[in-house]
C-alpha cells in the first residue's frame, strides 16, 4: 500500500499533512495486524448487532417521543430509546443491578454477544492475562445523581454504598473485566462523543504494540433524562422542530437540520492479533488498519471553522494505515445533524480528498439511531465494519436536500451497493468528534488474506 499523496491535497493544507507524517512515523508499529473477530450491540434500532444492522439497512428509525414527567415542558421532546425497553432483570440478579448504572448493564450484554460471536471464552491464566478491556462512557447517569442527592437530604443512610461505583465512567470496563476474568489492559476512555472511537483505537494500539492479543472494546451510554435533555437544550444543541414527528428529527446533512437527537445503548467489538485469530480458525469480519487523533484547540463545543481538527484526524489515520487517498470508498461521518458540525465535516472531507471526494460515499447513520454520545463512535464503527464486510453502505435517512454545496454522495435514504475493484479490499474511514475539540478517525478494511 502506498502512503498519503500530499499533492492530492490543496496547497494550503500541505503543512498539516507533513506534520501528520512526522507524528505518525514516530508513533505506529506495523508488526502486528489487528482484526475484528466479534461484535455485539444493544441500540435504539435493535437488541443485537444483527438486528441493528438489518434494521439500519431497512431504513428503520429508533427516535421516539419522550413521555413522562419532566419532558413535557422542554423544547426538545424526542430521543432515540432502546425500544422495546430491555428488561435488565432477565439478564442480571437484582443484587448485581444495584451495583451498576444502566449503561454498564448495556455494555455487559453487548460484550457477552461479542465474545460469543468471537468464540472467545479463555480458560487459562495466560489467555486471560493476554485479554484486555477498553470500554468508555461519555456521561454518567444524571437521574442516579439527582435521586441520590434527594436521598441524602432525607438521611445519610439512604445513600447507596454502590453510588460511587455506579457513576464512575470506568466501571463498564471494570465490570466486563471482573465478569470474564480478563487481566490484560483495563482502560476507560471518556472523551465526550469521540469516546467509543478512541476506545477502539486505543485497543488497536494495545494489540499492535504487544500489550495484549485480544481486546474487548467500545463504549456505552444511558444518560437520557429531563436534566440532560434540558442541559443540551439550553446549549441549543438538540433538535426542537420535530417533536410531533420524532422519526424526522435526526437529519444529517439535510438543509433544515436543527440539532442532534440523544440516543442510548452500547456496542462492543472483539479485536484480535491476526495470527492469534488464524490459529483459532475463527471468522474474521474486518481489519483495523489505522488510527488518527487530533485536537481542535479552538472552542469548548464547536469545531474550528477551517475543519483543521478533522483534517488532521483523517490524514493521521490514513498515514497510520499507510494507504493512499484513492483507496477510501466510504466514510461513516460523525455528522450529528447540527447546522455547523455537518457542514464543517463535509468541508474537511472535501479538503482532504479533493477530486476523489466525489467518488466516496459519505453517510451518517445517526438519522436512524440518534447520537449515542459516548457510544456513538463504536456503534458506527461496527456498522462501518459490516459495510466493508458485506459491500452494503448504510443510508443517511431523512435526506432530501442539502445546503452543503460540495457535491458529496450522502447516500440519501436508501442503502447503496459498494462498487469497487473486487481484487482490492473495501476500505473506509470512521470519524468521531467530541466537545472540547477531541477527534478520532479509524481506518477500517475488509479482511483479505492476500493483502
Amino acid at each position: 500500500m502506498s502512503q498519503v499523496n500530499v499533492t492530492a491535497v490543496p496547497q494550503k493544507y500541505h503543512s498539516l499533512l507533513l506534520l501528520t507524517r512526522n507524528f505518525s512515523s514516530t508513533t505506529y508499529s506495523k508488526q502486528r495486524r489487528v482484526v475484528v473477530t466479534g461484535y455485539g450491540a444493544l441500540s435504539p434500532i435493535g437488541h443485537s448487532a444483527t438486528e441493528s444492522w438489518n434494521n439500519l439497512l431497512a431504513g428503520k428509525c429508533g427516535v421516539v417521543r419522550l413521555k413522562g414527567e419532566g419532558y413535557d415542558k422542554l423544547p426538545c421532546q424526542v430521543a432515540a430509546r432502546i425500544t422495546p425497553p430491555i428488561d435488565l432483570t432477565k439478564h442480571f440478579p437484582k443484587s448485581e443491578l444495584r451495583t451498576m448504572a444502566p449503561a454498564t448493564a448495556y455494555s455487559l450484554i453487548a460484550a457477552q454477544e461479542a465474545l460469543n460471536c468471537a468464540q472467545w471464552h479463555p480458560k487459562t491464566k495466560e489467555e486471560k492475562e493476554r485479554t484486555g478491556v477498553a470500554v468508555g462512557m461519555g456521561m454518567i447517569d444524571l437521574d442516579d445523581v439527582c435521586e441520590t442527592a434527594e436521598a441524602l437530604k432525607r438521611s445519610y443512610n439512604r445513600v447507596s454504598p454502590y453510588f460511587v461505583t455506579r457513576i464512575l465512567p470506568n466501571m463498564a470496563a471494570g465490570q466486563i473485566s471482573i465478569r470474564h476474568g480478563f487481566c490484560g489492559p483495563n482502560h476507560a476512555v471518556s472523551t465526550a462523543c469521540a469516546t467509543g472511537a478512541h476506545a477502539i483505537g486505543d485497543a488497536f494500539r494495545f494489540i499492535q504494540h504487544g500489550d495484549a492479543d485480544v481486546m474487548v472494546c467500545g463504549g456505552a451510554e444511558a444518560c437520557i433524562s429531563p436534566l440532560s435533555i434540558a442541559a443540551f437544550s439550553r446549549m441549543r444543541a438538540l433538535s426542537t422542530s420535530f417533536n410531533d414527528c420524532p422519526e424526522k428529527a435526526s437529519r444529517p446533512f439535510e438543509k433544515n437540520r436543527d440539532g442532534f437527537v440523544m440516543g442510548e445503548g452500547s456496542a462492543i467489538l472483539v479485536l484480535e492479533e491476526l495470527q492469534h485469530a488464524l490459529a483459532r480458525e475463527v471468522k474474521i469480519y474486518g481489519e483495523i488498519l489505522g488510527y488518527g487523533l487530533s485536537g481542535d484547540a479552538s472552542h469548548l463545543t464547536s469545531p474550528s471553522d477551517s475543519g483543521t481538527g478533522a483534517i488532521l484526524s483523517m490524514t493521521r489515520a490514513l498515514h497510520s494505515a499507510n494507504i493512499d487517498l484513492a483507496q477510501i470508498g466510504y466514510i461513516n461521518a460523525h455528522a450529528t445533524s447540527t447546522p455547523l458540525g455537518d457542514a464543517i465535516e463535509s468541508k474537511a472531507i472535501h479538503t482532504v480528498f479533493g477530486g476523489h471526494s466525489k467518488e466516496i460515499a459519505v453517510s451518517s447513520t445517526k438519522g436512524a439511531h440518534g447520537h449515542l454520545l459516548g457510544s456513538a463512535g463504536n456503534l458506527e464503527t461496527l456498522f462501518t465494519i459490516l459495510a466493508c464486510n458485506t459491500g452494503l453502505i448504510p443510508a443517511t435517512i431523512n435526506h432530501t436536500e442539502s445546503d452543503i454545496d460540495l457535491n458529496l454522495n450522502y447516500v440519501p435514504n436508501t442503502s447503496q451497493k459498494w462498487n469497487h475493484n473486487s481484487n482490492a479490499p473495501r476500505i473506509a474511514l470512521k470519524n468521531a468528534f467530541g466537545f472540547g475539540g477531541t477527534n478520532a478517525t479509524l481506518c477500517i478494511s475488509e479482511y483479505k488474506t492476500n493483502v
